[in-house]
């Protein structure tokens, strides 16, 4: 398709896609109509403050059109939205250009990531940036690719790693200023992890921070012998900005190998932790280790969902965690101390967190040769879905998976260039693949729920309980309505406020992304992947 057929194609649909400068990036609340990042704001909260579908009303959407994507793997990306254009990636990188209103198809770009390729988990992406009139893609083998937002078109196309050696990008890119920000993937392959940033002009490199630190670097005495050089480290979900600190926040994966921890003895930095990096210059500013010397595989690859609200009594600039280890967090995010953490699932690996948030392991749960019965389970409490954070209600929104457990071996474990990395054979009773049926096993061995909870108590004010465990991301909207999905197929808007149920629809797959909503004239949308499609939804007119 031509230049001049998709102008013409952007024409009919009743707007052309304008140029998304950085000052629209840092100021979403200006039109709410668009889903300009992939958790909605450099806040990382997805809330919007559209609020034409209500409580109220909520019991009217209906469908409005379906994409159906052409790939039978997980669909886990989210839309952008600009200027009644969405952009989605359909796995494992393919990129769309739709109509928002109708889902007509204005160009798409394919690309065929190399046979070298060795995702640890499925051949899947988790969405687009967006700049001036540019896109940027990671790639599941390790490339980083601007594409022309208005043609299609490849604008240039770097390698940021090896994929022979595991390396692989499956978040969405993060656009600071001028520089386009990825980390990579790979821990069960040995890589040694780093989160880069890139000029959005030329692709060059502008600094790169090393997520396992080497020799002359702060933290590399963390790691014995030489096992910081497969000492993992992977990034796989998209970070977030305080343009007031010009900080940007990253969480790290586990250390390798993933669970025999025999030849990497210390606390294993800056594995499992929420970083805190200068946006222009990469320099560590802070860290916060949420599972030291992991051996369990919990990572700190979750969003982290920036807050500014009282603490306490008094105004606090606040990062809000629920870790894939069963701990809910909130950190100071200016210097990264810990105010308060607490279970929000069970968990039997440690006995309580410490006056500074570290963990205190409880006596024999470490992994074994025979096995070890922990809580929870390799999928975590949570894990990489999207939480939510609703300024209205002040409350904390997070999928989880509660009463789940694993029975964890201990396995050799020898660095291979190319070969999993794993040192361990976790075992439950609930299936973790997509394509696993719903939950028959009982709920004494695990189920999914969405849970609403108060930073500053961590109490849980409700609970939304699922016959299946859930991979679905939360959005919440000015409206008090909470929109998310799960594993059985259903998406679902609840009351932000009690968690009732005000509507639900079938989509015959599971919801393993996080919903997006935006307006297209004067009609709000909400749209959401279930199986291998996506689905929007609009009130009945």
């Amino acid at each position: 398709m031509t230049s001049r057929l998709l102008a013409l194609g952007f024409l009919l649909a009743g707007s052309i896609p304008g140029q998304v400068s950085w000052d629209r990036l840092l100021h979403p609340e200006r039109e709410p109509q668009n889903w300009l990042t992939y958790s909605g704001s450099a806040f990382s909260q997805r809330y919007s403050t559209l609020d034409q579908i209500t409580r109220d009303n909520a019991k009217n959407l209906e469908m409005q059109w379906v994409y159906q994507a052409r790939s039978l793997e997980k669909f886990e990306a989210t839309p952008l939205v600009v200027d009644g254009i969405m952009y989605l990636t359909e796995p494992p990188n393919n990129v769309v250009a739709l109509d928002a209103k109708t889902g007509a198809v204005f160009w798409v770009y394919e690309y065929r990531p190399s046979a070298d390729a060795r995702p640890c988990c499925g051949e899947v992406n988790r969405g687009l940036a967006i700049l001036g009139d540019t896109l940027f893609m990671g790639t599941i083998d390790a490339h980083l690719i601007a594409i022309d937002a208005r043609a299609g078109r490849p604008i240039w196309n770097i390698r940021i790693g090896d994929p022979k050696l595991g390396y692989t990008i499956t978040h969405a890119p993060l656009v600071v200023k001028d520089k386009v920000l990825v980390g990579v993937a790979g821990a069960e392959y040995g890589i040694r992890g780093f989160i880069g940033a890139y000029d959005a002009t030329t692709g060059k490199e502008v600094w790169r921070f090393n997520t396992v630190p080497g020799p002359g670097e702060p933290g590399h005495e963390t790691w014995a012998g030489d096992s910081w050089q497969h000492g993992g480290g992977s990034v796989w979900i998209t970070g977030s900005y305080d343009p007031s600190l010009n900080l940007t926040y990253w969480g790290v994966g586990n250390p390798g190998a993933d669970w025999n921890a025999d030849n990497r003895s210390g606390d294993n930095l800056y594995s499992d932790c929420a970083v805190a990096l200068d946006a222009d210059t990469g320099k560590l500013k802070w860290y916060f280790q949420f599972t030291p010397h992991d051996e369990y595989d919990y990572d700190a690859v979750q969003i982290p969902v920036l807050v500014d609200a009282n603490w306490k009594g008094s105004p606090r600039k606040m990062m809000l965690w629920a870790n894939r280890n069963g701990f809910f967090y909130v950190l100071d995010r200016t210097n990264g101390a810990f105010l308060y953490g607490n279970s929000f699932t069970k968990q039997t690996w440690a006995v309580g967190l410490n006056e500074k948030g570290r963990p205190i392991r409880a006596a024999d749960a470490s992994p074994t040769a025979a096995g070890t019965l922990i809580y929870p389970g390799v999928q975590g409490g949570t894990n990489w879905y999207s939480p939510s954070y609703s300024p209205r209600t002040g409350l904390f929104y997070i999928s989880t998976w509660q009463d789940y457990y694993m029975n964890l071996a201990k396995m050799p474990a020898e660095y291979t260039p190319g070969q999993r990395y794993t040192g361990g054979a976790p075992r439950s009773p609930t299936p973790t693949l997509q394509r696993g049926p719903i939950n028959t096993w009982g709920a004494e061995n695990g189920w999914g729920a969405v849970v609403a909870m108060d930073p500053n108590t961590g109490e849980k004010k409700w609970q939304f309980k699922m016959t299946d465990v859930t991979g679905s991301g939360v959005l919440t909207t000015a409206s008090d309505v909470v929109f998310t999905g799960g594993r059985e197929g259903f998406f679902y808007a609840l009351d932000a406020r009690s968690g009732t149920i005000l509507w639900k629809a079938t989509l015959g797959g599971q919801v393993a992304m996080g919903p997006i909503t935006y307006r297209v004239g004067a009609r709000q949308y909400v749209a959401v992947a279930g199986g291998h499609a996506l689905f929007t939804f609009a009130l009945r007119q």
